[in-house]
Parts: C-alpha cells; structure tokens; sequence
C-alpha cells in the first residue's frame, strides 16, 4: 500500500500534534538547555504548530459540508496550508525549524507523490540545509534518524510513521552523548523532545494508536566523552522576523547575518521567508532585513541573565518610554516621569534596550517616544515584542527630541490611552524639529557645498543653512523656522555650546519675534550643540 497522508490525515495529525505538543510543553521547557537555556522550546513549538494547525482548520473551513460538497479539500492544499502557517507563526529556534520541516514534508505530498518515506527525507534535508551551522545531537539529528529509518520500513503508511517514530525516539536517547550541554545537565535535546511528540502524535493519526512512550530519563554523559563546544554567555537577543524577499536577496542576508551572530536558520521560499538569529546587535539584524526586503512581524527577546530576585512591583497603568540623547533630557524626562533610554553619539540604541526600557515601566500600556527617524525600524520590532508579551503599547513616531519634549508635555495618565496618544501625537506633529551640526568633510547639501567646520542648520533632517559660526547660523534657522508661525521655541544645548548662546538666541527671539516665549534646556553631552523646536 502506497504510503500516503490525505487531507483528512494531515488535519487529524495537526490536531494531535498540537494536544500532545501541549501536553508536554512544560517538560519540553524544562529540558531546554541548546542553543540557549531560556526554557521555551516547548512553548516555541506549540505556538508554532497551533499557527498550522489553524491554517489547516482555515482550509476546511471554506469546503461546505454535504450534499453541496464533500467538505473534504483537496490534499495538496492542506499541506501547503499546513506549512504556510507553520511558516507564518514559527516561535524560536525549534519553531523555525518545524516549520522548515513540515515545508519539506509539504512539498513531496502536494506534488502527488505521497510517499511518507520521502516525505520525511525531503523535511530532514531542508531543514538541514536551513540553518547555517548545523549541530548533531539536535533535532536535526532527530529528524535525520526518522527518515532513515522510515527508509527502511516496508508495509502501511501507519508502519512506516510507527518505524520512524522509533529511529527519532532511539536518537533522541542519544543526544546527550553529542551535545556537550546535554551531557552535562543530563537531558536529551529539547527540540528533539518536541519532534518524537510530532512524529507519536503521526503515529495515532494514521493507526488510530497511540505509541508507548518511553519516560525515563537519558544517562548524564561525562563531559570528558562529549565533543568540544564552544564556551560563553553567547549573545544578547533572539531576532526573529518575516521577510518578503527574492532568493539572491535572501543569499545575501545569511552571509551577512552569519557575520553578526549565530544560531542563523532561515526557512521558507516563493518569496516568504522566516529569519531566526541570535545576536547582540538586534538593530543590525533587522536593519538587515530591511536591505533585503521588506520584514514584518519582527520579534525580538532578550536572553535575561540571572539577577537577584526582587519584590515584585505593582504595575501602573500606564507610562512613557523615552529615547533621549543626553543626560540632561534624560534627567528632564524623568522628572517628568518617563523612563528614560540613552542614544550616545554614534551608539543608538538596539531594539532589545527599548524592550527592556518598556518592561522597566512596568506598566499595563506603554507610550514609546523614539526621538529620531533612524530608529523607526528598530522602535517597531521592540513594539512588537512588547505586545506579544502582552503589555499594550502605541509608537508615536518622534523625529527628534524636543517632539518628544513636546508630547510628554500634554501626556495626562487619566486620559483613555487612545485620548492619551492622540494628543501626544497631536503635539508631536505640531512641534518643528531642527539642529546645528558642525560638518566633518566637504559634502553636497540642498544649501550647497560645505566645507570641514563649516555650521550646517538643518530643519526638519534637511540642510537649510550653512553658515561660519554657531549663533549667527542659529539665529538664521530660527527665523526661518517663525516665519511660518508659531508661540514657543524650544532650545536644548549640548555641554560644548558656548556659554553664553542660549543668553544670545532668547534675547534674539524676544527683539525679533513678539509674543514667542522661549524654553532652555540643557542637554548635557549630546550629538549636537544645538536642538530647536518650535510649537
């Protein structure tokens, strides 16, 4: 008999994968050592796999039952839902590459050749071939211990799922031996684990059988007999996002990722992709997608190092998170109650630190202030991983720091939130950004050419003004900048400006321009002498 998964068998295995997959969550979690011990394997898995076992109940769903229709899809579209969804909901490491898996698994059975064996062959090598350094004593070797012994299984499709249910148990006990963490915490692989409960759970939907499971515990292998593995904390963040993208494209991003991290898997084709890195550098790993194509439902998570425990704090209900680019705002806004991300010139913050900052709030909703237009990307993907993890959050894109003075300026914590962002946003909008910038080479400006030292006057990121000293160019910006109206100006000095060019400007502003109050802050270190705002 021809080894065979229909639709029917697909969305009973789909199902039974995700019951079992939550009932072993936990001690999946638990076992979670490699690449990263941060206890999410099983919990990784199962999201992963209730994405494609919603896609699959999608697909049914649009077949009406009898006597209009059968209600029964056809086979090949459950497998490529099955996959597409995987692909679309892969959490972690392990849901990366079950996604993977099951995409390999897809494209022999909707091609018709409904062939179990080849089908688990074609998942073993595309997921092999999917991450960039693969590990044995992993679910790759799982996997790979699964096919071979479907391989060699002859009789029903039941059969040979029940012969490679048994290589990947048989391997699983086996990783402790390859794996220098496993051996000495004394556990098998944890994604492993979660593929022994996938390949149980194809077992009984095409048997109608449950396996015996085996529960004792692996040996704990000497450390002396397990390979080598290379020692460190590793890096700071889990970087996961979908990219539309081309092959070449996508070729270029896993050099490029490969260079900035490890842990590199990279999932999917016909344009959509699934990145899984870790690094420290998670504004890197996104930014390089963007170059790629276009990423979307980004994901960033922090591995938390172990600290001191601490009472818990009760949650407020709401605060600002503000990325500032001195000490003295940082100050400034703290007082005013934000908490508070410092961008040192040339060191922008990564999207992990704003996902920290947002934690550190501790509050049920968050208002993120970036304060600069180069970090739009990076602010996203923190906003993204703040709402998976439950705590409601709205990105009011801030270009510059003295918008984001503005909006924190009329935040009213007894507003309803979307009061609340409305009006910061509303005062965002209305606030005109500028600086001066001293030029560090000649370069084409829209005001023309500058030279090395010269003062460059920008309004709103573009080059209005250059000029040759700090007050005259100042002066000039803001006259511009009132021409077209306005009641307050704002003036942040860095702790290089001239002493007295604060005294010079206010003084210029009141003879020049009637009615126009003017507020000094001083901003401590920052990347530029001066920021103007005008509301």
């Amino acid at each position: 008999m021809p080894q065979t998964l229909d639709a029917v068998a697909v969305r009973g295995w789909c199902a039974l994968a995700l019951d079992a997959l939550g009932r072993d969550r936990e001690a999946i979690d638990a076992i979670n050592v490699y690449p990263v011990a941060d206890g999410d394997t099983g919990t990784n898995l199962y999201l992963t796999m209730e994405s494609a076992a919603q896609a699959v109940e999608a697909v049914f769903a649009a077949y009406p039952e009898p006597p209009v229709y059968a209600g029964v899809p056809p086979t090949a579209d459950v497998v490529r839902a099955m996959a597409h969804g995987a692909l679309l909901g892969a959490r972690g490491n392990s849901g990366t590459i079950l996604a993977q898996l099951l995409r390999g698994m897809a494209e022999v059975v909707a091609a018709g050749e409904g062939d179990l064996a080849l089908a688990l062959d074609r998942a073993a090598s595309a997921a092999y071939q999917a991450v960039a350094h693969p590990v044995e004593g992993t679910v790759l070797t799982v996997a790979a211990a699964a096919a071979k012994a479907a391989a060699g299984a002859n009789g029903t499709p039941a059969a040979v799922a029940q012969a490679a249910y048994a290589g990947a148990r048989d391997a699983l006990d086996a990783t402790p031996s390859q794996l220098a963490a496993l051996g000495r915490a004394g556990v098998v692989d944890a994604g492993g684990r979660g593929l022994v409960t996938m390949l149980g759970a194809l077992v009984q939907a095409l048997s109608g059988e449950a396996p015996v499971v085996r529960r004792e515990a692996p040996v704990p292998v000497p450390v002396d007999d397990c390979p080598a593995e290379a020692a460190g904390a590793g890096p700071a963040f889990e970087v996961i996002y979908l990219l539309e993208a081309d092959d070449a494209a996508v070729d270029r991003l896993r050099a490029r990722l490969d260079r900035l991290g490890e842990s590199l898997v990279v999932v999917g084709g016909d344009g959509l992709w699934n990145v899984h890195v870790h690094v420290d550098d998670a504004g890197a790993a996104v930014e390089a997608g963007v170059e790629a194509g276009r990423p979307h439902r980004i994901r960033i998570t922090h591995f938390e190092q172990p600290t001191p425990v601490e009472p818990p704090r009760e949650q407020v209900q709401r605060a600002v998170v503000a990325v500032v680019p001195g000490e003295g705002l940082a100050g400034l806004c703290s007082e005013a109650g934000a908490t508070t991300v410092l961008a040192r010139p040339g060191e922008a913050p990564a999207s992990g630190e704003l996902v920290e900052a947002i934690r550190r709030a501790h509050a049920r909703e968050v208002v993120l202030l970036p304060n600069d237009a180069e970090l739009r990307h990076t602010a996203a993907a923190a906003v993204e991983q703040a709402r998976a993890e439950g705590i409601r959050v709205a990105l009011i894109p801030t270009r510059a720091a003295v918008q984001g003075i503005a909006a924190l300026a009329v935040h009213a914590p007894e507003r309803r939130f979307d009061e609340d962002v409305v009006a910061m946003t509303s005062a965002a909008g209305a606030t005109r950004h500028a600086e001066l910038a001293v030029a560090e080479r000649q370069s084409w400006t829209m005001a023309g050419v500058c030279q090395a030292g010269d003062v460059l006057g920008l309004i709103d990121g573009d080059v209005v003004v250059i000029g040759q000293d700090l007050a005259g160019t100042a002066r000039t910006v803001l006259d511009r900048m009132l021409a077209a109206g306005g009641e307050l100006v704002t003036l942040v000095l860095s702790a290089d400006a001239p002493p007295d060019l604060a005294a010079q400007l206010e003084s210029h502003v009141g003879k020049a321009h009637l009615a126009v109050d003017t507020v000094v802050y001083e901003g401590g270190r920052q990347g530029v002498p001066l920021l103007i705002g005008v509301e």
